[in-house]
């Protein structure tokens, strides 16, 4: 029988599949810790149910790869919100 952090693995799981969510978005989700997350979905759902393990591995794979792009796009932004801001201070 599972236990309630076994269950929580696989809800994971499902969720970071089915969204193609990163770590920290599942974390939000569920209101834990990304190291909850990433111990729940590397270890318990490997032990739980190695097929579901696989998947997630991929998508989070991916998310990794492309974890440098979205830093780069969000560095972007908010020096572009700064210099609107900034923009705007001089015109007043």
């Amino acid at each position: 029988m599972k236990g309630a952090v076994e269950e929580r693995a696989v809800e994971l799981g499902e969720y970071i599949i089915e969204n193609n969510a990163t770590v920290r978005a599942a974390a939000k989700k569920f209101h834990i810790s990304k190291s909850t997350v990433h111990k729940d979905v590397s270890d318990r759902l490997r032990v739980v149910n190695p097929q579901l393990y696989h998947q997630v591995r991929g998508v989070l794979d991916i998310n990794k790869a492309q974890r440098h792009i979205r830093g780069g796009i969000a560095t972007r932004e908010k020096y572009r919100h700064q210099s609107e801001s900034e923009q705007e201070h001089r015109e007043k």
